[in-house]
């Protein structure tokens, strides 16, 4: 199985310079966990913005994120994985990097998101299969 037959298509971006309240009223509206951090220019490269980046900041802040941008706070660069990677290589790099999300490319552009949930989800429905 390979990464494109599991991964999350809809990815909710945002750029880099907005601030972070605009990035939390992102996930609230869409309902996800994380954002992809729009390139600046077309050599950059794509971050993440995570619920437990945001907590970490809000804590390390004591509250006041006000004065906080996506930038400031974002993991870049994003580890990322072609489209056509298979899965079992996806989940071990996770395992073995402690990440939950990592950022689906095709060629350089953005195609989605795979998470761990995405992949358990995978085996669970291969396992109903037989």
């Amino acid at each position: 199985m390979l990464v494109r037959d599991i991964l999350t298509e809809k990815v909710i971006t945002v750029a880099p310079l907005a601030p972070l309240r605009e990035a939390m009223q992102l996930m609230r509206d869409n309902n996800v966990r994380s954002l992809v951090v729009d390139k600046q220019h077309p050599h950059d490269a794509y971050g993440i913005i995570t619920y437990t980046t945001i907590l970490k900041t809000i804590v390390a802040e004591e509250g006041d994120i006000d004065l906080a941008n996506v930038y400031d706070v974002a993991t870049k660069p994003v580890i990322t994985v072609p489209a056509e990677m298979d899965v079992k290589y996806v989940a071990r790099m996770m395992v073995n990097m402690d990440v939950r999300r990592l950022v689906v490319l095709e060629g350089n552009q953005l195609e989605g998101i795979v998470t761990t949930s995405d992949i358990v989800g995978s085996i669970l429905g291969m396992l109903d299969e037989v």
